[in-house]
């Protein structure tokens, strides 16, 4: 399942261990009040997180706007933030609440665009929502979901453009596929690929794109290690959810399977789960979404326990019966 423990960043920036995500103080599914999302992050920073990742996707701008009232009052050289290009949000007249997942009101709308110009102005309006004057990593955000081709040949150029320029310092592509992150990394110069739930405990379908990720020296950002909360409680549940939907009944019973092989070993799932895909040199960082101070403090702690090679072992060898 995993090999040797990761010793060697392949990122210029040092992310650390654990990183926040903050589609959660976006809105993701729920509303949260302005003070809990504020706090979330305040938690993440004073957990001792470093890394922080959003989009404008997240919330139509909404979680841009609440990372950045906190981090803007920090030092500036103390922390990496990371942004998603590739979605502009242009006024929106139809009103309602937003379609994609967001407790948000649709003031804006997503428009796609891969174009120079376009990608310019992503940053330059996530920089206004930010209220800082850079951000270190700049991902072309879902070209799988939307023209794959299209941003392997306009997008990528345009990132490679804007760090060469010294814009943005790393570049990438935030992404579900392991079969189009692997074109993408052999068709550009990336520095990360943020890959969502396709190396987990659970499953390891991108194990082709990992080794050739440590051959191109491109850092993987491993997101979604609970597969979409199939792996976040230590008693995996019936209505446990995988990929944003409900649990097939053979997924829950492996889960429960991995959750036992855990617990002979005294350790939760969660924190094998958030732990594991560290252990492949590809992987420079697993981001957690929250969006209560207590996820975050939750998911810190299981970082920092430690997990016996033995576990590893028995993990691996079940994943072979």
């Amino acid at each position: 399942m995993g090999v040797a423990m990761n010793v060697e960043s392949l990122t210029p920036l040092n992310l650390g261990r654990l990183g926040f995500g903050a589609a959660g103080i976006g809105n993701l599914y729920r509303s949260i009040p302005d003070g809990e999302a504020l706090a979330t992050v305040l938690a993440a920073w004073d957990a001792g997180i470093r890394y922080f990742d959003t989009a404008p996707h997240y919330g139509l701008g909404l979680s841009e706007q609440r990372l950045g009232a906190v981090l803007r009052d920090k030092p500036r050289d103390e922390f990496v933030i990371s942004t998603k290009v590739g979605r502009l949000l242009e006024p929106n007249n139809a009103g309602g609440q937003d379609p994609e997942g967001f407790d948000v009101p649709a003031n804006t709308r997503r428009v796609w665009d891969f174009s120079d110009a376009g990608i310019r102005r992503s940053i330059e309006d996530s920089l206004e929502r930010l209220g800082l004057d850079h951000v270190d990593i700049a991902y072309l955000h879902d070209p799988d979901v939307h023209d794959l081709q299209a941003g392997i040949s306009q997008a990528l150029p345009v990132l490679e453009k804007l760090r060469s320029e010294g814009l943005i310092k790393a570049i990438g592509v935030g992404i579900n596929s392991a079969e189009a992150a692997l074109e993408c990394v052999e068709a550009a110069d990336l520095d990360l690929v943020m890959l969502a739930g396709r190396y987990t405990l659970l499953e390891q379908p991108s194990v082709p794109l990992l080794e050739r990720c440590v051959e191109r020296r491109t850092g993987v950002v491993s997101v979604g290690a609970f597969n979409s909360g199939l792996l976040a409680r230590a008693e995996v549940p019936d209505d446990a959810h995988y990929n944003y939907d409900r649990a097939p009944k053979a997924l829950v019973e492996r889960a429960r399977h991995l959750a036992a092989v855990c617990r002979d070993f005294g350790v939760e799932l969660p924190t094998a789960a958030l732990q594991f895909p560290l252990r492949h040199p590809a992987v420079v960082n697993v981001t957690a979404g929250a969006s209560a101070p207590e996820q975050v403090a939750t998911n810190a702690a299981r970082m920092e326990e430690t997990v016996p090679d033995e576990l590893w072992e028995a993990l691996e060898a079940s994943g072979r019966d």
